[in-house]
């Protein structure tokens, strides 16, 4: 039979009260009572009702994340970054890897309100995901969801700004910018926006191609062809993220391109692993723990009931020079 809270309690030789303000950390409770509850609960492997104590507290101490893949390095690490800062603040996660199918990341999402989460950290294109009315706490990461939803991005503008100009300095003529969907309300278009800009204050030619899905490289494939088809003389790319970089510069050396004698590239995203794989990619960094950190904290900012005031929280990007321009 399962051991109960009153068990406990006789045992530990105190009140079910007592126990119940120790497993909530309630009050004030000594030390040695504190010490006397947890001996009888490891003695008769006593293992508190989670579900009970969220309802008790109001809180369940759940906090979900919707993320496209965590096989992409980028999302990965804001993943693992995001658990362990939960995990720090007495949280726990709930992971959902939605491949960016809208029918499935609003399956999630009802999920995740049925299972009483605090909040949930969103990084999906999907705008008809969140009903502007509804009351569960949410932080976009990257992306516009509503009006009424914090979003945290690098600074994606000041990255498409220097990766362009990085190329222009490194003594190219013809540079061409590869981005994900434009149609898509996100923050990261405005690395699309400085090359363009830049490009045009410089009286440059410039050209952007787009793929579907920058996080699936199977559906790169045909752009990144059409992109040297259409412009074999190019001698420079901006490619607004490290694996389509990591790609364009896969089938350029497959096509004789010498690198970076022909063609220099610059990627976007810098994380950890790409960094310490393929160290030679020239490529914009994202603060990618400083994202989590602000993330998980204006959410339970959110979820405690304080009020804060900055609507998008943009923080500075750097430069990894690698030896791909």
């Amino acid at each position: 039979m399962k051991p109960k809270i009153q068990d406990v309690a006789r045992i530990a030789g105190v009140s079910t009260t007592t126990v119940s303000r120790v497993l909530n950390d309630r009050g004030y409770i000594s030390q040695k009572t504190r010490d006397k509850v947890y001996s009888a609960m490891k003695e008769i492997n006593y293992v508190p009702n989670d579900l009970a104590r969220s309802l008790f507290n109001k809180r369940s101490y759940l906090i979900g994340v919707i993320v496209p893949s965590t096989n992409h390095p980028f999302f990965g690490e804001l993943v693992a970054d995001i658990e362990n800062i939960c995990n720090e603040k007495g949280y726990k996660v709930l992971l959902c890897n939605s491949l960016h199918q809208p029918d499935k990341e609003k399956e999630y999402w009802d999920m995740l309100r049925r299972n009483q989460v605090d909040g949930v950290i969103v990084v999906t294109y999907n705008r008809g995901l969140i009903d502007e009315k509804q009351q569960l706490p949410a932080v976009a990461i990257d992306h516009y969801l509503s009006e009424n939803i914090h979003v945290v991005s690098s600074d994606n503008y000041k990255g498409g700004e220097m990766a362009t100009k990085e190329l222009i300095e490194a003594g190219c003529s013809k540079i061409i910018h590869i981005n994900g969907d434009a149609s898509l309300d996100t923050p990261a278009n405005k690395r699309m926006y400085a090359y363009e800009q830049v490009m045009n204050e410089e009286n440059r030619f410039y050209k952007t191609y787009h793929v579907p899905d920058v996080a699936f490289l199977d559906q790169s494939s045909d752009v990144i062809k059409k992109l040297f088809h259409d412009h074999p003389d190019v001698d420079g790319i901006f490619a607004s993220d490290d694996l389509l970089a990591i790609h364009i510069l896969q089938y350029a050396e497959s096509q004789g391109y010498r690198i970076p004698d022909d063609l220099k590239v610059i990627g976007y995203d810098g994380s950890g692993l790409i960094r310490s794989i393929y160290p030679s990619l020239t490529t914009i960094i994202q603060p990618v723990y400083e994202i989590a950190w602000s993330s998980v904290n204006t959410l339970i900012e959110e979820v405690e009931g304080k009020k804060t005031e900055t609507q998008e929280q943009v923080f500075p990007i750097s430069l990894w020079r690698g030896t791909t321009i």
